[in-house]
């Protein structure tokens, strides 16, 4: 296997494609990661997302659209075939109101009305794990208003080391579908971050930040206070652990940070954290660099997606051929001939 197969592969696997007719609406769309995956699949992707940067990050890399908007459940969208996204959570104390879907702060009576609204064949979301713990009084209130709409819920917890990501991530993804619809089944080996950053690893170009005689000892102190057997730079034999906005972004005692050959440590830099998100190298970020790190850090890793975006496709192929065992042979065959826009089911 060739040292840069990881390199070449989210390179050239992560490559939008012609779209096919099948519309996906990406709901809190972020920077692109989940759509890139579905583009990468022959989906046309619309996105909404109210993050400058992050949007203009999207328009810059992608053939779909994403629009600056502040969403709510008054919003109008397009007709489409799939609804995708990562709805924010607000986390839910113990001791705070727990208002569930009638919480103003949160994302998924949104996404709940874009769904009711427009009706797609299939949805699915991403989340946090706790969602599935913690506030699984939550998760289980969200799933009894969209049974409510007809479809058949089914949940899992994933992660995207098993998808050809460099990165131990896990996440609850969360479908709706009509009945058939199948996971992404577990199969590529684990990639460790070495093999994703190759040479960069052991680089100190001039955007480096370095850290400082007080911040290793802060570090050594928040590593013995947290009962940290394993120091928390980076381990090149081994995919990364899972990168944040917050590990990414800010200097903090949990920071990602790369140790060199010298024994120096430095910060994770931008494209180091794209690769280890999956993100191809022709990707570019806008913004300043704590709004890139921000939106690596808020992504879906595009080789996930590019994943569960295969398990949707499947779907709607299976779904298209139920609906032609009900119709005349004549009318069959003039759908198999591609006159009925179905390229992306062949």
């Amino acid at each position: 296997m060739s040292n840069d197969a990881y390199i070449d592969t989210i390179n050239a696997t992560l490559q939008p494609k012609h779209p096919s007719g099948t519309t996906v609406l990406d709901l809190f769309a972020g920077c692109g990661g989940l759509a890139l995956g579905f583009e990468a699949q022959g989906f046309e992707t619309i996105g909404f997302e109210k993050d400058g940067d992050a949007c203009e990050t999207y328009n810059l890399n992608l053939p779909g659209r994403c629009y600056r908007v502040e969403l709510s459940t008054e919003e109008n969208y397009p007709k489409s075939d799939v609804i995708i996204g990562g709805p924010p959570c607000q986390p839910f104390s113990v001791g705070g109101h727990q208002r569930g879907l009638a919480d103003s702060r949160d994302g998924f009576p949104i996404f709940i009305s874009a769904i009711e609204k427009v009706k797609p064949k299939i949805w699915l979301f991403e989340n946090v794990r706790g969602l599935m713990y913690q506030n699984k009084w939550y998760l289980e209130e969200i799933i009894l208003r969209l049974e409510e709409s007809g479809y058949i819920i089914e949940y899992k917890l994933l992660n995207a080391v098993h998808y050809g990501v460099p990165q131990n991530r896990e996440r609850l993804i969360v479908v709706g579908h009509k009945g058939g619809f199948k996971f992404p089944a577990p199969g590529y080996r684990r990639i460790t971050a070495g093999e994703a950053l190759r040479e960069m690893a052991s680089a100190a170009p001039p955007e480096s930040k370095f850290l400082t005689p007080s911040m290793d000892e802060y570090v050594a102190k928040y590593e013995k206070a947290s009962y940290c057997k394993v120091p928390r730079d980076l381990h090149l034999d081994r995919p990364a652990r899972t990168l944040t906005c917050r590990n990414t972004a800010a200097p903090t005692g949990d920071m990602m940070r790369v140790k060199l050959p010298d024994g120096r440590r430095r910060r994770l830099l931008i494209r180091e954290a794209a690769r280890l998100q999956s993100f191809p190298d022709w990707f570019q970020f806008t913004g300043k660099e704590t709004s890139q790190y921000y939106q690596i850090g808020n992504a879906v890793p595009p080789m996930f997606s590019y994943h569960l975006a295969d398990s949707v496709k499947i779907y709607l192929a299976q779904q298209i051929e139920e609906q032609l065992d009900t119709v005349s042979p004549r009318k069959k065959r003039t759908v198999q001939l591609g006159l009925f826009n179905t390229d992306c089911y062949k």
